[in-house]
C-alpha cells in the first residue's frame, strides 16, 4: 500500500530532497539483496546520514505502524534485506564514516555503512587490521556484517563477528537510542551487545559500532594442496585440526567450482583435481614455517596430488582471488543458483559430501561446493534453470533435503549469513517450542510494535503475544537454546 501523502511529506522533512526515494524505478532497485530468490519492494526508501535522522524515521514508522526494513550493501543471501510487506527502508551506505581509530585500546568506530574492507586499509599502514572478512568484505559493510553475525574465510582462527564487536549504538524498534557494550570487554549485567549481534535488524537499526583490531601478523604463508576427491581432501582438513594446527583459514573447492573460477579468475587451480584446500598460516614466522611443512605433510598422507606453496604476495593474492570471486564463477556454470549456508561438524564433512552427491544426483541437478572447511561451513550452490518451473522446484526440494541432512549429523541451518525470510521456517528442526516462545519475547522487549525487519529470522508469528505454536513435532525444551 503506498505511503500517504503526510508521511511522505514528514519523511521528505526528515531527511531533505535527496534523502528519500519513492519513484518505481527507484525502488525496485531495492526489491531484493543478492538472494533474488525472495523480492519485495519497499514503499519508500530513506538514506540517511545521521543518527538523529534514524530515529526520527523510527519514531515516525511506530506511530504509523510502518514495516521498518535495514538494509547496509544488500550483499546478503537471505532474503534478509527485502521489504515482504512493503513500508520505509533505510538504507545505511550514506553513513560510512571512521569515526574513530584508538590503537592505544586497539580499537574503532565506525558507522554502519562503512565498507568492511575499508577499516582494514584505514589501519594497514601502522600494523593492524580488522579480522572478519565474508568473502563480499569488498562491498558489504559492518553493520551488515554485524546484523547477520557474518564469518569469513579467517573465523576459523580469529572467529566470526561478534568476537571483534565491542559495543554498538543502536535505535530500537521502540524509536531509542541506546548504546549497548563500549571500548572495554567487560561490563557488569547483561550482555546486550552479544544478544544485539545477529539479531538481523529485528530489534532495531544499528548506526554506529566498536570493533576490535588486532595486530598484522608478522608472516603468511598460503599453502594449496589438490586431491582426486573431495572426501580424502575432507579427512585431511579433520587432520590438520586434530594435530593441535589452528590455520587463519582452511577453505574448500571442488571440481566444478575449480573449473569455472579458472575460466573466470585465472586463479591458477590444477584443473584436473577433485579438490583443492587453501591452506593459510599465519603468526611468528618460524612457527608458521614450522606448521607449512606439518600441513604439507598431513597432505601427502592423503594422498594429495601436489602441494604447492605460494612463492610471493602476488600469487597468494591470486589464489585468495579465486576465492573470494567463486560465487561470480558460477555464472559460467549456470542462470541461477541457490546459494545455501548450513554447518556440521568438522569431522561431519566426508559424509555430508558423500550425502551431497547423493541429493544432486537424485534431483538431476548440479551442485558445485566452496566453503570454509576448517569450521565446517558448507556452501552448496545448486544450479538450476529458472526458465524451468519444474527444475526450480527440484532445486528448492534439494535444499531442503540439504538443510535436513545437515541438521542429521548435528550440524546447524546456517553458519554466518543468518536466517532471514529464507530459512525462518527451517528454525523448527533445530529449536523447542518454548525456545522460539522465549526468542519471540526477547524481540517484543526491542520492538513492541512488530515493526522492525518483519517476516525475518523467526518462524511466522500469529500476533504479538501470543505463543508460537509449530505444526509439526520439535525437538525437547531447551536442546539447543
Amino acid at each position: 500500500m503506498p505511503l500517504s501523502p503526510a508521511v511522505v511529506k514528514e519523511l521528505e522533512r526528515i531527511l531533505g530532497p535527496e534523502g528519500l526515494v519513492t519513484t518505481p524505478e527507484g525502488r525496485l532497485v531495492y526489491e531484493c539483496d543478492m538472494h533474488t530468490f525472495y523480492k519485495g519492494m519497499p514503499d519508500a526508501v530513506a538514506l540517511p546520514t545521521r543518527t538523529e535522522q534514524v530515529q526520527a524515521i523510527v519514531v515516525l514508522c511506530r506511530r504509523q505502524c510502518l514495516p521498518v526494513v535495514p538494509r547496509g550493501s544488500g550483499t546478503g543471501l537471505i532474503g534478509g534485506a527485502m521489504a515482504p510487506r512493503g513500508g520505509v527502508m533505510v538504507s545505511l551506505n550514506r553513513m560510512d564514516q571512521i569515526l574513530e581509530i584508538d590503537l592505544a585500546n586497539r580499537c574503532a568506530t565506525v558507522q554502519s555503512g562503512l565498507i568492511n574492507l575499508s577499516l582494514t586499509r584505514a589501519v594497514s599502514d601502522r600494523g593492524y587490521f580488522f579480522a572478519p572478512d565474508p568473502s563480499s568484505q569488498m562491498v558489504s559493510s559492518i553493520g551488515g556484517n554485524v546484523s547477520t553475525n557474518a564469518g569469513g574465510p579467517h573465523c576459523l582462527k580469529y572467529g566470526i563477528t561478534t568476537n571483534h564487536v565491542l559495543g554498538l549504538e543502536m535505535v530500537t524498534g521502540r524509536g531509542e537510542l541506546v548504546h549497548l557494550g563500549g571500548k572495554v570487554m567487560d561490563h557488569p549485567g547483561y550482555d546486550l551487545t552479544g544478544v544485539a549481534v545477529g539479531s538481523e535488524g529485528t530489534f532495531g537499526l544499528v548506526t554506529a559500532i566498536t570493533v576490535r583490531l588486532l595486530h598484522a601478523p608478522e608472516a603468511v604463508k598460503t599453502v594449496l594442496a589438490s586431491f582426486a576427491t573431495i572426501v580424502e581432501a575432507s579427512e585431511t582438513v579433520s587432520d590438520i585440526i586434530a594435530a593441535g594446527i589452528v590455520p587463519a583459514a582452511l577453505e574448500m573447492l571442488d571440481a566444478v567450482i575449480i573449473r569455472a573460477i579458472n575460466a573466470g579468475v585465472g586463479a591458477g587451480y590444477p584443473d584436473s583435481a577433485g579438490a583443492v584446500l587453501l591452506i593459510e598460516l599465519d603468526g611468528p614466522r618460524a612457527e608458521v614455517e614450522v606448521q607449512g611443512e606439518r600441513c604439507a605433510a598431513l597432505c601427502r598422507r592423503h594422498r594429495a596430488l601436489e602441494v604447492r606453496v605460494a612463492r610471493d604476495e602476488a600469487e597468494r593474492a591470486l589464489l585468495w582471488k579465486g576465492r573470494k570471486e567463486a560465487a561470480g564463477a558460477v555464472g559460467r556454470l549456470t542462470s541461477s543458483y541457490l546459494l545455501q549456508d548450513a554447518v556440521v561438524p568438522r569431522s561431519k564433512l566426508p559424509q555430508i559430501m558423500r550425502e551431497m552427491e547423493t541429493i544432486a544426483a537424485r534431483h538431476g541437478l548440479l551442485i558445485a561446493n566452496v566453503f570454509h572447511a576448517g569450521d565446517g561451513n558448507l556452501h552448496p550452490l545448486i544450479c538450476y534453470d529458472d526458465r524451468q518451473p519444474e527444475e526450480l522446484a527440484r532445486a528448492v526440494q534439494a535444499n531442503e533435503e540439504l538443510l535436513h541432512a545437515c541438521i542429521g549429523l548435528g550440524g546447524s541451518v546456517t553458519g554466518e549469513h543468518g536466517v532471514g525470510v529464507d530459512k525462518a521456517k527451517n528454525l523448527t528442526l533445530q529449536y523447542a517450542e518454548a525456545d522460539l516462545n522465549f526468542m519471540y519475547r526477547l524481540r517484543r522487549v526491542f520492538d513492541p510494535g512488530g515493526i522492525m525487519n518483519p517476516e525475518k529470522l523467526l518462524p511466522s508469528h500469529p500476533a504479538c503475544g501470543e505463543g508460537f505454536r509449530p505444526s509439526r513435532p520439535v525437538l525437547p525444551t531447551g536442546s539447543w537454546i
